[in-house]
């Protein structure tokens, strides 16, 4: 019986380190502690024979089902009413508003001001989690929402997913399974079948019968609402407090407002910061946040009265492919690049999508004709995430090409690329190698354009980059678009860059898998350029963030004669390159910084520098790690995190008092 209790209490153990991991996104024990818990554990199991069905041993999947039973749902499980317009939502609010003033004028006991809670809403697959005397008893698809699908053995692979509650009264719990948009990267980096899109990718997991598989998608979930309870809300709000309280996955951002016009300001904002996160939403949720209120509006026979989903337009689109070109990048790297059959975008006609390599269009099963689905976020070049129909007639197999498209080299492969070695006369790598060169964040050459850049190759057989060092005023002047004062600017910004800082230049440069924190870090650690050519292995591997392929790629690059010499050329057309480490530089002391929001007069760039000169690091997402938040005009959902996590927020007059600081 001792042994029995131990179990119990490292079950209870491992279930809560795992909240803290999976949930909380803050490991409260090593890896090496947790594993040595979690193996005790699995002794203890073996030992005795008592394996408890929800212990964390039971959730690595691998169990494959017959089939799946029906589930039968305690209470009716809705879906919402969808609007993809603001006249939609202002239609709705008009009628909430109707039903509560008529009960008003025929009650006594009066509904209070209209409010409304605004959440995500997460484009994946309807979990009901089914809890009694505080355990997890099934967890179920909605189906039609009466009668739904048992796939308890799938929602166990979920770690954030919780099998035990404090709550002892029987609940069911509504939320969504999702796949987090970098868990479908990986995936699709590592399979021979890639899976279209994320909504997709975890439905299709959690209606898998081969639980291995579920658990191979690194599934997540968040939740929120509590179709069966006896707890007697006041508030909607105080329902998500309450199932934090009981360790489940709640997404961390919801907006309170009270008007129309605060709804569509949220609308708006959200429309862009969605486009940010790891998980995959398609809209925003409205509810009226009084319990009573609800209660008094009900439901029709689909839908609650009281919520409403505001659905933004699709960012997946199908069309057809037509052609497949390929372009070379600087580094002589080779890609594809897909022509569509022109689709509009939410108003923007899509003409190109991306294809990363020849081995991605081989496991993505495109071919020209083939009708395809593609994805734009962002504002960036759409990407294909699969073809419509695998066995489409009419389609044509896209040829790997065997010579460069612009200097008709030999191709040569290495891993899953391929480049063109032609590094001297192929002009699209020296046009890409120069507008790299010239970029503001490397010698800020303003200007110097790429259609510029390809003139000046064209009419003045531009063989490298140190050439543009010997441009001279009756050169540019004769260019077609080129009149004086075009021209004494671009000679004037030439100059200016001559004088530039160790950072900008090794930036520059184009060393193999170098950016801008990394230059960052080498000019910190070498404070020459005369040390970092001659740097040894050693060396530069003490520097955090480089390993051994970067290392070993900063040694072959200075290593190689023909760059050695024509860097010795570019040095000798009077680059003067200085490390100026400002005296303040250390007073962040390494201290993690979030940027969110517009702030004034000062670009997110901008601000970023005056941070890492300063000595402190800049972070695109706020976590556990995160020591200040900088907070602009519209900071977001990353504001709201900080808040949840208590972490230093800065803004207004003390914003701007900080940045004055560091300047």
């Amino acid at each position: 019986m001792d042994k029995i209790k131990e179990i119990e209490e490292l079950i209870a153990k491992i279930n809560d380190l795992n909240y803290h991991y999976y949930t909380l996104d803050n490991p409260v024990v090593s890896d090496g502690e947790y594993d040595k818990l979690y193996k005790k554990l699995q002794e203890l199991e073996k030992e005795t024979g008592h394996i408890d069905p929800l212990s964390p041993t039971q959730r690595v999947g691998g169990k494959i089902l017959d089939k799946f039973e029906k589930h039968y749902h305690i209470s009716r499980l809705y879906s919402l009413d969808k609007s993809q317009n603001y006249s939609d939502i202002k239609d709705w609010i008009q009628r909430v508003k109707r039903i509560i003033d008529n009960y008003n004028r025929n009650n006594e006991d009066k509904l209070p001001e209209l409010e409304f809670v605004m959440e995500y809403k997460f484009d994946g697959l309807t979990i009901n989690l089914h809890y009694n005397d505080g355990k997890l008893i099934t967890a179920s698809s909605r189906g039609n929402g009466i009668v739904g699908e048992d796939i308890t053995s799938q929602v166990l692979t979920i770690n954030s997913i919780q099998t035990t509650i404090k709550e002892k009264s029987e609940i069911e719990v509504q939320g969504e399974g999702l796949m987090p948009l970098s868990s479908l990267k990986k995936y699709n980096e590592n399979s021979d079948t890639p899976l279209k899109n994320a909504r997709n990718a975890a439905a299709g997991a959690l209606r898998n019968l081969n639980t291995a598989e579920t658990r191979k998608r690194n599934l997540t979930a968040y939740f929120y609402s509590m179709p069966t309870n006896d707890l007697n809300f006041e508030k909607e709000t105080d329902m998500l407090d309450f199932l934090k309280e009981q360790k489940l996955n709640v997404y961390p951002y919801r907006k309170i407002v009270k008007t129309y016009d605060q709804i569509i300001e949220e609308l708006e904002r959200i429309d862009i910061e969605r486009k940010k996160i790891d998980i995959l939403t398609d809209g925003v949720v409205i509810k009226v946040n009084d319990i009573k209120t609800q209660q008094i509006l009900g439901y029709t026979n689909k839908f609650p009265r009281w919520a409403i989903a505001f659905k933004y337009d699709p960012e997946e689109y199908t069309t057809k492919l037509k052609d497949v070109v390929w372009n070379v990048g600087r580094s002589g790297k080779v890609t594809p690049s897909a022509i569509l059959e022109p689709v509009d975008f939410n108003g923007v006609t899509v003409k190109r999508a991306t294809l990363n390599n020849y081995d991605d269009i081989l496991r993505k099963k495109v071919k020209i004709n083939s009708y395809v689905f593609i994805r734009r976020s962002n504002d960036v070049i759409p990407e294909i995430l699969g073809v419509v129909d695998e066995n489409q007639e009419g389609t044509i197999e896209i040829e790997k090409p065997k010579r460069c498209p612009y200097c008709n080299s030999e191709l040569i492969e290495e891993k899953v690329h391929i480049y063109c070695p032609n590094s001297i006369s192929c002009k699209p790598q020296l046009v890409a190698r120069m507008e790299h060169f010239s970029s503001r964040n490397a010698m800020n050459i303003d200007g110097f354009s790429e259609k510029t850049i390809a003139k000046l190759i064209e009419e003045m057989n531009f063989s490298e980059i140190y050439d543009i060092y010997d441009l001279k005023y009756e050169d540019v002047i004769n260019l077609e678009g080129f009149k004086e004062k075009k021209t004494e600017n671009l000679l004037n910004a030439i100059e200016q860059s001559k004088k530039c800082e160790l950072k900008n230049f090794i930036y520059a440069i184009g060393i193999p898998n170098v950016g801008e924190k990394t230059a960052n870090d080498l000019a910190d650690k070498f404070k020459s350029f005369d040390a970092l050519r001659n740097a040894k292995y050693e060396q530069l591997v003490e520097i955090e963030d480089i390993g051994e392929i970067v290392a070993c790629g900063i040694i072959k690059f200075f290593n190689d004669e023909r760059i050695k010499k024509s860097i010795d050329i570019l040095l000798s057309k009077g680059i003067e390159i200085s490390y100026d480490k400002n005296t303040k530089d250390n007073i962040l002391d390494g201290k993690k910084f979030v940027i969110t929001g517009t702030i004034d007069n000062y670009s997110r760039d901008e601000l970023k520098d005056l941070i890492i000169q300063n000595g402190g690091k800049v972070t695109g997402s706020v976590s556990k790690n995160t020591d200040i938040v900088l907070c602009g005009k519209n900071p977001g959902s990353k504001r709201d995190k900080a808040q949840d996590l208590s972490i230093e927020i800065y803004e207004d007059q003390i914003l701007y008092d900080f940045i004055s600081s560091l300047e």
